[in-house]
């Protein structure tokens, strides 16, 4: 199963538990954070979408004129993706003619060791997702979130090694203007989202996030974060990003996103906007 099969099926479960917790837990300093529901007027963009053979970059851009919404389209930074320079250039110069923000997803940390930090700085933007753990259970195996028979042997022995992994990303060196997916557990631990997922854990998470000047992402396939968290960090000044995570004809399908930040109250000012770089 594929990654986004995997959170189209698991994504519904997950947020039905988010919003039940958020709701119960939302204080009145909470529902302030963020005006009333009238004032919540997020930008329909979708910055998490990737080309494929089911969407070609022309297809991206008849959706992105179809639903008037402004697009990004990632590239992995990772050995089935984008490995050195001449990749890299290649990518920006394909990309570059199009009316769409040009991103880059890198998949682990110490991904800019073989590009030039030139060529890095003609993507848009950066972001990068937590879903591979390294050593992720007691059987030394390398977890990768998304997939629905990941094994977890010990949820409490996964979190630490997961927030490690969370905090290795978000305190580096390396640039990047949004975390990706955040919270996803995979799907054996999901219904302990809420015990996992303590209030130590999300401050950790969003103090390294503003200290490094890093937006998150609402994930639509995944749903998450959940609402508690969300406003946590809105109150932190947080920025936000939209994504789909697409391949296909699911481009700016952002239900998800839409309800929780109007939920939460978002408003224009809380959400991260790449500039397009000049490429020339």
């Amino acid at each position: 199963m594929d990654r986004r099969t995997f959170l189209q099926t698991t994504g519904m479960l997950l947020a039905g538990a988010a919003y039940g917790q958020a709701s119960v837990g939302e204080t009145g300093r909470d529902r302030k954070a963020g005006g009333t529901a009238e004032e919540s007027n997020p930008p329909l963009m979708d910055l998490h979408v990737h080309r494929s053979e089911q969407l070609t970059i022309e297809a991206i851009v008849a959706k992105s004129r179809e639903l008037n919404m402004k697009i990004g389209v990632m590239e992995n930074v990772a050995p089935w993706g984008i490995t050195d320079n001449e990749g890299l250039k290649a990518y920006i110069e394909e990309l570059s003619p199009y009316p769409v923000y040009i991103g880059l997803q890198p998949m682990a940390p110490g991904w800019s060791a073989n590009l030039s930090p030139e060529l890095i700085a003609r993507a848009d933007y950066i972001i990068m997702d937590p879903q591979i753990v390294e050593n992720g259970n007691g059987y030394g195996e390398t977890i990768h979130v998304w997939e629905y028979n990941a094994y977890i042997d010990d949820p409490e022995t996964f979190m630490e090694r997961n927030m490690a992994h969370y905090m290795n990303i978000l305190t580096g060196e390396e640039p990047l203007d949004v975390f990706a997916c955040p919270l996803l557990l995979p799907c054996c631990i999901q219904r302990e989202y809420h015990s996992l997922w303590t209030r130590k854990r999300l401050s950790a998470i969003i103090d390294a996030a503003q200290a490094k000047g890093v937006a998150i992402e609402i994930s639509d396939v995944a749903r998450v974060p959940h609402e508690e968290f969300i406003l946590m960090a809105k109150r932190a000044g947080l920025k936000f990003t939209f994504g789909s995570d697409s391949r296909n004809h699911c481009v700016g399908r952002l239900d998800y996103c839409k309800r929780v930040a109007k939920r939460c109250r978002l408003t224009e000012n809380d959400f991260f906007i790449p500039k397009r770089k000049e490429r020339g």
